[in-house]
């Protein structure tokens, strides 16, 4: 599994001109799950982004995480995070999950969330969305985690 975490002052996510999931200051989560991604690695990776110190502390250093700041969770499935580009020009996305694997640990990592943070929003799932951000920082930061 992979997310590419984004400090941002705000964040939206809007579906067929709807916005479906929005935050004030927090983290937007773009998340792509791999082959042989399970529940563990979802729980695992949550946890790290729960416990990521990336908000500035009285002294401006890093030092508090989304939860210390009672911040916003927006996390958005982004499949395309799995491009493979060493061949040509044109993506390869077979290095991302199914999209029943993808779904189902997309859902689980929301659904953990919302039960271990107060404030979180989501994309939806295999939608063509619209992702507007005001980025924090700017603090971008990829994150792996292998699946065994």
């Amino acid at each position: 599994m992979q997310v590419l975490i984004q400090r941002v002052r705000e964040a939206r996510v809007d579906v067929a001109g709807q916005t479906v999931g929005q935050i004030a200051q927090g983290l937007l989560v773009l998340v792509c799950a791999e082959p042989g991604d399970t529940v563990q690695v979802a729980d695992k990776m949550l946890d790290k982004i729960l416990k990521l110190r990336i908000f500035s502390d009285a002294s401006g250093r890093m030092n508090l995480s989304v939860q210390d700041v009672q911040g916003g969770l927006l996390l958005v499935s982004q499949f395309t995070l799995a491009a493979d580009l060493s061949s040509g020009n044109r993506p390869s996305f077979t290095a991302a999950a199914e999209p029943a694997l993808a779904r189902s640990l997309y859902e689980h990592m929301v659904a953990q969330a919302r039960l271990k943070h107060a404030s979180v929003a989501t994309g939806e799932f295999a939608a063509d969305m619209q992702v507007a951000l005001v980025n924090d920082g700017p603090v971008t930061i990829p994150l792996r985690m292998p699946a065994a």
